[in-house]
């Protein structure tokens, strides 16, 4: 009986360790969370509390407005938008969420524009968290995409699908995935 517990204790210690060995190998990394926020590309509901109150306001409505394009009343986005632009016309995710929507209904030329208005915006406000690097490539090269800039689409969409490559899977940036 003795010596049942003293191999049943012996192999004790060792089981937890095995099932954490177990589990990592059926992951597909275990990635650090970067310093100050969490893995993956950023996502406007990570903003929603920062800011000023005009900042939160006009979060608030990218927020609302990404939510109605998610269920189909693209329209109702763009207008949530806008009204976030009349609150904060400084707010870079309003001019991110317009070139996302624009990019969406392959209407280049003003992807652009409101991408570039963001990136100006995002500069203006000493830079851009990293994690949304994935973004602002795969929109830009979404973009160019729908304008038959093939070469140079390519090479964007292919460095937004290794920074968040669940996201950009499919060469496509949903409300959802901005959200």
């Amino acid at each position: 009986m003795r010596d049942r517990r003293l191999r049943r204790r012996s192999r004790a210690p060792g089981a937890p360790l095995l099932a954490l060995v177990l589990f990592a190998a059926g992951c597909r990394a275990l990635a650090p969370i970067p310093p100050g926020g969490s893995p993956g590309p950023l996502r406007l509901s990570d903003l929603a509390q920062q800011g000023d109150a005009q900042r939160r306001a006009s979060l608030r409505l990218i927020l609302e407005g990404l939510d109605a394009e998610a269920a189909g009343a693209e329209d109702r986005g763009v207008v949530l938008y806008e009204r976030s632009l009349g609150l904060d016309a400084t707010n870079p995710f309003a001019y991110l969420a317009l070139a996302r929507h624009y990019a969406a209904r392959e209407d280049a030329a003003r992807a652009l524009q409101n991408l570039d208005q963001a990136e100006v915006l995002l500069a203006a406000e000493g830079g851009y968290d990293p994690r949304l690097e994935a973004h602002l490539l795969g929109l830009r090269g979404a973009a160019l995409a729908s304008a038959g800039q093939w070469e140079e689409s390519r090479a964007l969409l292919e460095r937004a699908r290794e920074r968040a490559p669940i996201e950009w899977a499919d060469g496509r940036l949903s409300p959802a995935e901005l959200r």
